[in-house]
């Protein structure tokens, strides 16, 4: 007797190394979902609230371990829910498997009930290939082990990303006496190395340099990189920016760590980065908000900066900047060759040429911080966010994973919060969306159930999401969820009034009389089944609060009221947007815009004679 598809599933993804699948039951997978109480295909599954936070969970356990896991959804709006969770993975080149129901082969094109069917038969896999690196249809039974080793070889080489099977629910049950391929004998073993003559000219560029800068992107932490990246720079004294996914590439406490670059980043970052005469990218993409919209003498100057451009995928060299040397190939094995090609007497050198320039890391360092303090000092309530950080990050070991969401927490985290470790930071970066950060930690903690984890979201953020409360409580997931509470969408809010000198429904009020509303997210927490909820009352008990709620070892919750104050409230503005003004703009919003569009170099016109703002604010 065969087995079934569900049998096929669940043993496959045992051997491959899967602990746990999360998801949500339906008709459209329970025949799928039967399976897996039968020994030899037995895996555990853990049930979410929500679909979308079944496919946050399965992307965070990546980014954390390295190990792509599954999800699973009902056919129609079940599936459609997750979609949300495949564009995030899809945009910051996480790797993890988004099984669906269908419907039968015989029913399609009929008009089954949640099918999508008007255009093509069927319609959703129309949704999902351009979010996914391969999408698959599977139409018979003994299909169904060849896919799955070929959706694990798309997932976990190259650049790494989504996949997504869709099943039928007649295949679901359908057997076959096909069994589960041997992973090692269906991918490649190895990963790619650059060709020699670019890491030859990247070398001879690297020395030669007066001001070279390293962007350590997510790349870096994907491609295991950080223990060469480090021996790179401390033998050559090059200092490293960091973009969203990239901090956790070089320990922050770092002497050659120059903060982060973009918008929102540093003034360290960005002022050496701006200012280098070589750039070295690894796995960074130059997105709008890593390189300040591309205006020129912001967050990057490429040119009159030559550049190093190193990634995994092709498509991604000379894509917004133009490369000196564009290296191909995975960048711990491209760092391991340069490293190979740098002999002492270069090293030496080198790192004895760039004194001066350390010199002024320690002191753009010593500017940044002070401007930095009456964000991280405010000793009222409501207070900062990054007093908040400071405070967490008093009670948080080293090794302490946090998870981020979109918005003010999300920026202040990037600009203020030190990262020590590769895999501690996960954060969505490209697609941003509200909603990760939740499910996210409850990923992170179940891939590293002995390692602290704390998600920082704000309350926006927090109501997006928090129906995965009662995920954390019905499996004892013990995550602190630290609530950073100003009333409303307030990134949004201060977006619009800074661009557009006025807002709209971006507070969180009575409609009636004006006033702030609030959920009293303590309460909250407790009617899921939370024993540990707190409300911050003065800025004195937030490390001591935090220290106890990990020790407890439970589910928590700690909310912090945080101020509205658009000069302290979150993360400091350094970088530019490039957000096209309405007609009613303030002229100051105006007048930048006219002079900063002419400047952006992502499209390669000449900027040699346009007016320049670097990143301290200094017209050029």
């Amino acid at each position: 007797m065969g087995k079934t598809v569900g049998h096929i599933l669940g043993k496959a993804l045992k051997a491959y190394g899967v602990p746990y699948i999360t998801g949500l039951p339906g008709h459209g997978n329970w025949n799928l979902l039967d399976a897996f109480n039968d020994k030899g295909s037995d895996i555990p599954v853990i049930q979410t609230m929500h679909e979308q936070a079944a496919v946050h969970i399965a992307d965070a356990h990546y980014r954390v371990t390295g190990q792509p896991i599954a999800a699973c959804t009902s056919i129609g709006p079940g599936a459609a829910n997750a979609v949300m969770g495949l564009a995030n993975a899809h945009c910051d080149s996480t790797a993890l498997l988004l099984i669906t129901g269908s419907a039968s082969t015989h029913m399609r094109g009929h008009g089954v009930m949640q099918e999508l069917d008007r255009e093509n038969v069927p319609d959703f896999l129309q949704v999902t290939r351009p979010i996914t690196k391969r999408a698959f249809d599977v139409i018979r039974a003994d299909h169904m082990p060849f896919v799955l080793h070929r959706a694990w070889n798309a997932m976990v080489t190259g650049r790494p990303g989504p996949v997504h099977i869709e099943i039928p629910m007649d295949v679901q049950v359908a057997e076959t006496d096909i069994d589960v391929a041997e992973l090692s004998k269906r991918i490649p073993v190895g990963k790619p190395r650059a060709d020699a003559r670019a890491i030859e000219a990247a070398v001879k560029l690297l020395l030669s340099a007066k001001r070279p800068c390293i962007v350590a992107g997510g790349g870096v932490i994907t491609a295991n990189a950080s223990p060469a990246l480090r021996i790179l720079v401390e033998r050559l004294g090059i200092p490293v920016v960091f973009t969203w996914n990239g901090k956790g590439a070089l320990p922050e406490d770092h002497p050659m760590n120059a903060g982060t670059v973009g918008w929102p980043g540093s003034l360290t970052g960005n002022t050496l980065a701006s200012s280098a005469d070589v750039v070295m990218s690894l796995g960074c993409r130059f997105t709008d908000w890593s390189a300040s919209s591309w205006r020129k003498g912001v967050s990057f100057s490429i040119p009159d900066s030559k550049l190093i451009h190193v990634d995994i995928d092709p498509r991604e060299i000379g894509k917004n900047y133009p490369a000196e040397v564009g290296v191909v190939g995975d960048i711990s094995l491209v760092l391991e060759d340069m490293l190979a090609e740098i002999s002492p007497a270069q090293a030496k050198k080198a790192l004895g040429s760039r004194s001066a320039y350390h010199d002024e890391l320690a002191r753009l360092w010593k500017e940044w911080d002070a401007i930095q303090k009456p964000r991280r000092n405010h000793n009222k309530i409501p207070t900062t966010m990054l007093t908040a950080l400071k405070e967490l990050r008093k009670a948080l070991p080293r090794h302490g994973i946090v998870t981020v969401g979109s918005g003010h927490p999300q920026s202040s985290v990037k600009q203020d919060f030190p990262i020590y470790e590769p895999r501690t930071h996960i954060t969505p970066g490209s697609y941003s969306p509200m909603g990760f950060a939740l499910p996210a930690a409850i990923g992170a903690k179940l891939a590293k159930r002995d390692t602290p984890v704390v998600c920082i979201i704000g309350d926006g953020d927090f109501m997006m999401c928090m129906q995965e409360l009662a995920t954390c409580v019905a499996y004892n997931i013990p995550v602190l969820f630290l609530v950073l509470n100003n009333s409303g969408f307030i990134s949004i809010r201060d977006g619009q009034n800074a661009l557009m000198g006025r807002n709209i429904i971006s507070e969180f009020q009575h409609r009636g009389n004006g006033e702030p509303y609030s959920v009293d997210f303590v309460a909250l927490a407790k009617s899921f089944g939370f024993e540990f909820g707190k409300r911050i009352e003065a800025v004195a008990d937030i490390a001591p609060t935090i220290a106890k709620a990990l020790a407890a070892n439970m589910p928590a919750l700690i909310e912090v009221p945080i101020t509205r104050d658009v000069s302290i409230a979150a993360s400091n503005v350094v970088g530019w947007w490039d957000f096209p003004p309405v007609p009613t703009a303030p002229e100051g919003v105006r007048n930048d815009y006219a002079a900063g569009l002419p400047a952006e170099q992502h499209e390669g016109r000449d900027t040699s004679k346009v007016r320049i703002v670097t990143a301290t604010g200094a017209v050029g």
